[in-house]
């Protein structure tokens, strides 16, 4: 981007219910996840490949996020610029009354195509709105994993963190990463 480039404003879309995710959508979803896994980002879910992979081999697990959607319990918000989807990020309530009024936060993505512009950032500030004023959550988690930086990113857009498991993920023989633990008060 040169300095005269304007930084596009997404647009967000939230799914609250499958039947709200197209055949468009999901294939969206797939092709953004795909690519930033492609791009030594976000975890690979279980059942797929190592990277490379392919949008085919993303697609049950597309299905399986989509298909668990529900306006109390699980949401999926996206941000578009223009007609592409730029990034997406899943809001989930655990059903244990004990935990009722936390949400995790996973998956955040931002397509590579999109690094850069602050799209994960405005993901991550209007995630907190609608926990607390849709969902009447009082409180947002979510791990990340040590040694990329993702925990500045976090404590940028107001998170605070809480705690770490020493080791606890082992990208590679030899390689073990904490998982941080982050926290947000709404």
């Amino acid at each position: 981007m040169t300095t005269h480039e304007t930084v596009p404003t997404p647009t967000f879309t939230q799914l609250t219910r499958a039947e709200d995710a197209t055949d468009a959508v999901r294939r969206d979803l797939a092709e953004c996840w795909t690519a930033v896994i492609n791009a030594g980002g976000a975890v690979v879910p279980m059942g797929c490949p190592l990277p490379p992979v392919s949008p085919a081999h993303l697609a049950p697990s597309v299905d399986a996020l989509v298909e668990g959607l529900a306006p109390q319990r699980r949401r999926l918000l996206m941000a578009s610029v223009g007609d592409a989807l730029a990034g997406w990020v899943l809001l989930r309530r655990d059903p244990h009354a004990l935990e009722a009024h936390y949400g995790t936060v996973n998956h955040l993505q931002t397509h590579v195509r999109f690094r850069g512009l602050g799209v994960g950032a405005a993901l991550m500030r209007r995630l907190p709105e609608i926990a607390r004023e849709e969902m009447g959550l009082e409180r947002l988690r979510l791990a990340v994993r040590a040694g990329l930086g993702l925990e500045d990113f976090y404590r940028g857009v107001g998170w605070a963190e809480v705690g770490r498991w020493p080791g606890a993920l082992r990208v590679a023989p030899g390689d073990d990463r904490d998982e941080i633990l982050m926290s947000l008060a709404l």
